[in-house]
């Protein structure tokens, strides 16, 4: 065996000419010379000598804490442009008032100094690179690639990993490998509390910067996957030194610390393995109950792996930060259902269901969050994330849910559904429901059902009140999102000045019968705001309906057009190329509209003779690009962009807000002005 040398804090040689003692150390290295490694007393030694480690344990002990500084200043910069951003949004409400007041700031929503036109630039640019989402759609049922930002951010991650565990590592000799796997123990061990600190519902980092828990996910699994990665490279780069120096037996059979890291290891890879897509939705009640006994058997484990004397503060992080999680997760649950809930549950078409919680103790929430909904009757110990179709001032103060059925849960919820309501149709008690959607249906037979809720949560978009213009698109139950942000803007245009001017609201559907989910709420939304000064365009595009199809085929020959009905408010449109709505000489100067590439087909306030239309029924997809051009053209300051539907109604907007702000030269000099974009998805 070759004669290598090795850094260890060892007892010092003889006089310089003696043989040296096996495991002492010859010029501040430890060497094999002394050793027979065949001789179980030698091998035992130098084992000893082999793991003694006290040398380079402050350096890699320094070097776990430069992890947390920069994962500190990287918190710090983001809270800094999110608490920035936002006092840029509210500042925009008070030049409204301002303008209102006939003091000299016509557009809120545009910046109007060196300064805030220099910050726009460096945000559109930044906005351009980072929006866009490459991702294979045919494989994204097992692989979905993160959108460029998420990327980049992480791609940043790693190589700061990658340079904390390669600097002033190198130590020449076999125990390089020991140093070099400690290094990344200590790495390893170092991310668990931000593991922990990326899920928790109810968390500082949320606070900060104002990134919601589920958008987040992303982050704490690509740091578990972090963890495993370099938990690996710890296992292996040891017993690689291990077996070089034939000791392995002894560690395996004599080092209480190798089967608890095995253990450890064990428990991550099956972590991580049942956190991959498929799995985790497979059966996700299951995947929840696993994940978090998964994690506390792996800190059980891992505390008996570390040694006593250190390391072991980034086990006892996490699990504080876990507990006051659940601390307070538990007590928002105890008060907001300090009032028990009673939930109606009414099918829908396209086997969905309409869930109303009455009487809760929660009665504040912003548009877009999400609670977690528990029905006992359907689930005992079981909650589900479901996003709140309503606003606290809408719905008599009710929670309004729209379940797309799956297996499980949401499937049973449908089936009772289903089930109630047929029989009370074959009794001859169900009653015609209220046209308002304000009061409660008037369907008092209809059985209630225990409800529990915790939350609420998420909702870490922007105030889209404070742009000059809001294109919000769903697909499907998608709705649940974009709706309460359309009734949040239509209840606060009636009581304030609103920066906001204009709002495309887009829909799209498999079957026309789908618009009686929120038929009811949309008229009235489209209403308050035409009695406001802001503007409001409904289209529901309907991809997949016989009904479209033939009303298509039986206007093929005609001109293409809409026929409006004043009974529903709603237009049937056949053809591409819909004429824009008739606008009056000083809008159409306004609206730089492209008449072969118009979208919408709502009619203007101007157009008294159709002025009751409120909503246009199209057959087809949108053109996600060309609605965002005109959208664009005619907004007088920042747009905000919302989509909420599935993973390529997603892509497609990302890639379409991209590409239309950079060739439109957003804020670079050509006066068009720069586009927000917040995207919600289906996944979980």
């Amino acid at each position: 065996m070759n004669n290598v040398t090795v850094m260890a804090n060892t007892t010092m040689m003889g006089d310089a000419g003696d043989m040296p003692m096996c495991g002492d150390m010859v010029g501040n290295y430890l060497t094999t010379a002394g050793c027979n490694l065949t001789n179980a007393t030698d091998l035992m030694t130098f084992w000893e000598s082999l793991l003694e480690d006290d040398t380079f344990k402050s350096v890699d002990e320094a070097y776990s804490a430069y992890f947390w500084y920069g994962i500190t200043i990287v918190i710090a910069i983001a809270s800094f442009i999110n608490w920035s951003y936002r006092l840029t949004l509210s500042a925009r409400h008070v030049f409204q008032i301002l303008r209102a007041a006939a003091v000299r700031r016509p557009f809120p929503a545009k910046p109007s100094n060196l300064y805030t036109k220099s910050v726009a630039t460096i945000t559109a640019v930044v906005r351009e690179a980072t929006y866009p989402q490459y991702t294979p759609l045919a494989l994204s049922r097992f692989f979905t690639a993160p959108p460029s930002g998420i990327f980049l951010l992480l791609s940043l991650y790693f190589g700061f990993l990658v340079g904390l565990e390669l600097v002033q590592d190198f130590i020449p000799g076999a125990i390089y490998y020991q140093a070099f796997g400690l290094r990344a123990g200590w790495l390893s061990t170092a991310q668990t509390p931000l593991l922990i600190l990326l899920v928790g519902k109810k968390n500082l980092l949320a606070l900060f910067t104002g990134i919601s828990s589920e958008r987040l996910n992303i982050f704490h699994r690509w740091v578990a996957r972090s963890i495993w990665l370099y938990g690996t490279i710890h296992w292996i780069s040891m017993q690689y030194a291990w077996t070089y120096y034939g000791v392995s037996d002894l560690e395996h059979s004599m080092d209480p610390a190798y089967p608890t890291g095995i253990a450890a290891w064990g428990i991550l890879t099956w972590i991580n393995v049942s956190s991959i897509g498929p799995l985790r939705n497979w059966q996700y009640e299951f995947f929840v109950l696993q994940h978090v006994l998964s994690f506390i058997g792996y800190f059980i484990v891992l505390l008996m792996h570390l040694p006593v004397r250190y390391a072991k503060i980034y086990v006892y992080i996490p699990i504080g930060l876990f507990l006051f999680d659940r601390l307070i997760r538990t007590l928002f649950f105890a008060w907001n259902n300090r009032r028990l809930g009673r939930a109606t549950i009414t099918p829908l078409a396209g086997d969905v269901s309409r869930v109303r919680v009455q009487n809760l103790g929660l009665k504040d929430w912003h548009a877009g969050q999400h609670v977690l909904l528990s029905l006992p009757r359907f689930g005992i110990l079981q909650s589900h994330p479901a996003t709140i179709a309503s606003t606290p001032t809408s719905h008599n103060g009710d929670l309004i849910f729209i379940l797309k059925a799956h297996k499980g849960f949401t499937g049973r919820i449908n089936k009772s559904a289903i089930t109630t309501q047929a029989s009370l149709w074959s009794a001859k008690e169900i009653s015609r429901p209220s046209t308002s959607y304000d009061s409660e249906p008037a369907q008092p037979q209809l059985p209630k059902y225990l409800a529990l809720v915790s939350g609420p949560y998420g909702s870490s978009h922007s105030d889209f009140a404070c742009f000059s213009s809001a294109l919000l698109i769903a697909g499907a139950t998608g709705i649940t999102f974009t709706l309460p942000l359309l009734l949040n803007i239509a209840e606060r245009a009636t009581i304030t000045n609103l920066p906001l001017k204009h709002v495309t609201f887009i829909w799209i559907i498999k079957s026309s019968s789908y618009t009686s989910w929120v038929s009811d709420e949309l008229r009235a939304a489209v209403r308050r705001m035409n009695k406001s000064r802001i503007s409001c365009d409904v289209s529901i595009y309907v991809t997949q309906d016989g009904g479209m199809a033939d009303y298509k085929n039986n206007n093929r020959e005609k001109a293409p057009g809409c026929t409006c009905t004043n009974a529903n408010g709603l237009c049937y449109c056949n053809g591409n190329g819909v004429s824009p709505p008739v606008r009056s000489e000083a809008q159409q100067q306004r609206y730089k509209r492209q008449p072969t590439e118009s979208i919408r087909a709502i009619p203007s306030r101007e157009n008294s003779a159709a002025s009751s239309n409120l909503m246009t029924v199209r057959s087809g997809r949108p053109n996600i690009e060309t609605i965002l051009w005109e959208t664009l053209e005619c907004a007088e300051g920042e747009t905000g962009v919302a989509v909420c539907g599935p993973l390529a109604l997603g892509v497609r907007t990302r890639k379409a807000v991209s590409g239309v702000s950079a060739q439109r030269g957003v804020h670079k000099g050509t006066g068009a002005q720069g586009v927000y974009l917040h995207v919600e998805g289906f996944h979980w």
